[in-house]
């Protein structure tokens, strides 16, 4: 996990020994908004999205996260309630470590703590250009998702970058489109071979990282 890399075993296994293991099935809610944060989790396998509600009670994905990312380090660190939900979208696999002993992490490892601040930068950029991408088209909204998500989660192969082919009611929720127009965006460029689904293996595949990028100018 990119938080550890570089610390030696005498670091990294007692923290080991905190940690406890924990899966959940599809749709299972691991953390709740207003919960209070007594624990940190490390993804081992599968996928899970944060969410929250809009003013009329609307689901809003916020992010998606996979293996070797971390989730309810906000709480963990102000002391205050979860502000989100996280939902397991695939059957995942967490390592749970106690909140104190992650503070206790941090204020020994400078470097770790530096780390946690790039990541967090990062998301609140992801973010900030989703926003700005509000009033563009529903095509460059959902090339921007995808991207997002090929830049943040995606795995290189021969064929391209392979990013798991989510739900459209989640591409949905990431964009802020209706789904019937994500399942209409996608299928055009399917069709213009600017995407290939791969139903077997439940991936999508961007065989040209560039071609979506001037979609979304």
């Amino acid at each position: 996990m990119p938080l550890f890399e570089g610390f030696p075993p005498e670091v990294l296994e007692p923290l080991a020994r905190q940690m406890a293991l924990r899966s959940y099935p599809v749709s299972q809610a691991i953390l709740l908004q207003n919960d209070w944060g007594s624990a940190v989790y490390f993804i081992l396998e599968g996928w899970v999205k944060i969410r929250t509600h809009d003013g009329e009670g609307r689901e809003v994905t916020l992010t998606i996260l996979g293996p070797g990312e971390i989730f309810g380090e906000m709480a963990a660190l102000d002391e205050a309630p979860r502000s989100s939900d996280v939902i397991a979208l695939t059957p995942t696999k967490v390592c749970c470590l106690p909140a104190q002993d992650f503070l206790a992490f941090l204020t020994a490892h400078a470097q770790a703590g530096i780390r946690l601040a790039q990541l967090m930068s990062r998301r609140l950029r992801q973010l900030n250009r989703r926003l700005q991408l509000r009033e563009a088209s529903s095509v460059a909204r959902v090339a921007d998702i995808l991207l997002f998500l090929a830049e943040s989660r995606g795995r290189v192969s021969r064929s391209g970058v392979e990013i798991p082919n989510l739900p459209h009611r989640e591409l949905s929720s990431l964009s802020g489109l209706a789904r019937e127009t994500v399942t209409r965006v996608l299928a055009k460029l399917e069709q213009e071979e600017l995407i290939r689904r791969d139903r077997s293996r439940d991936i999508l595949c961007i065989p040209q990282m560039e071609a979506l990028e001037k979609l979304v100018g």
